[in-house]
């Protein structure tokens, strides 16, 4: 099964269509297989008071500290949706969308879409979780924030509400914008896998590709990564995000590594057997040998090429009887 690369545009459309429908070009020519926009309505996402996180002031920098007046410009209502799940459509990649709210759950079933993405700030949402999980839908499940006890608390309310595990991938994840090398811990991507017998993968907010082409050759089959159109444009997510080149690259990569981590059997492959001969060596004579000889050490070498006796039979060549004469190099 190959990885299933979700290119998140996230809210990096700015409130327009536009925007959002060139986002979907450039993702379907990078060879994602979705793309992946945010669905909310900020009166039922966050209070009036709630503010930015730090990142988000950082990048905006416009003197209001407040998420609600931030994420009411970013909102994508429901005409905006199916104009976008079309285009989709027409450009062959899948339209996904994050849900933040019960409302827009709703709003995503009724239009059928058949993957639900969790984000991870709603990983401890218990009524969210149930509501999903009653869906019987395939979930991808983010996990930046929590530890291995609330990841097992989000997979026994999702299974517990109809959602078989076989139908839930888990994402290992970290939320800071960008997230620190240091702080990636990738290792505990396979720990989430083993913990709970679950397909994992992995949501990546590092600057550069390096990090989720890692992933998959630790067997992730699911990677997630920001992009925009342009790293400079003003918005809290952009900066974080790759720009249409990077984006084809890592692409190109992880495909790349899916084709070489191969079948796990140790075997000549079909590009090496001509080398086999080139390459390995033979028993030849050393020197000229009659006839009825015995073929002593001294009159033996091993050198290439690899298409006579395997020098690992070489201790029943020596001592043997020449059946032949042999010139100086001829395989024996």
């Amino acid at each position: 099964m190959s990885v299933f690369i979700i290119a998140e545009a996230g809210v990096n459309h700015n409130g327009s269509l536009e925007l959002a429908k060139k986002l979907i070009d450039v993702a379907s020519e990078a060879g994602a297989d979705a793309v992946k926009f945010q669905t909310f309505k900020a009166e039922t996402l966050v209070s009036k008071n709630a503010q930015k996180a730090d990142y988000q002031k950082e990048n905006l920098n416009d003197g209001n500290d407040s998420q609600f007046d931030m994420l009411k410009k970013l909102e994508l209502d429901v005409e905006t949706h199916n104009i976008l799940i079309e285009y989709c459509n027409s450009k062959n990649i899948m339209f996904l969308s994050t849900p933040f709210d019960l409302d827009s759950i709703d709003l995503l079933d009724d239009l059928k879409l058949p993957i639900f993405k969790i984000p991870s700030g709603e990983i401890t949402n218990l009524p969210y979780l149930r509501k999903i999980g009653a869906l019987k839908k395939r979930v991808i499940l983010s996990t930046g924030m929590a530890d291995i006890g609330e990841i097992e608390d989000a997979l026994d309310v999702l299974t517990q509400a109809g959602t078989p595990k076989k139908n839930i991938t888990v994402l290992h994840a970290n939320t800071m914008y960008p997230t620190p090398m240091e702080d990636v811990n990738l290792r505990a991507m396979v720990t989430i896998g083993k913990a709970f017998d679950v397909a994992y993968g992995y949501s990546d907010h590092t600057l550069g590709i390096e990090v989720p082409i890692a992933a998959v050759a630790m067997g992730a089959t699911v990677i997630e990564k920001h992009f925009t159109l342009d790293k400079t444009m003003e918005g809290p997510d952009h900066k974080a995000s790759l720009e249409p080149h990077e984006l084809k690259a890592m692409v190109e990569a992880i495909r790349n590594i899916e084709l070489a981590l191969g079948s796990s059997i140790k075997k000549p492959s079909k590009s090496e057997k001509p080398n086999m001969e080139v390459a390995r060596k033979s028993i030849v004579a050393s020197e000229p040998i009659k006839k009825g000889e015995v073929l002593t050490e001294d009159k033996l070498a091993i050198k290439r090429p690899g298409n006579g006796i395997s020098p690992m039979r070489w201790d029943e060549i020596v001592g043997s009887i020449a059946q032949k004469d042999y010139e100086v190099d001829e395989l024996i």
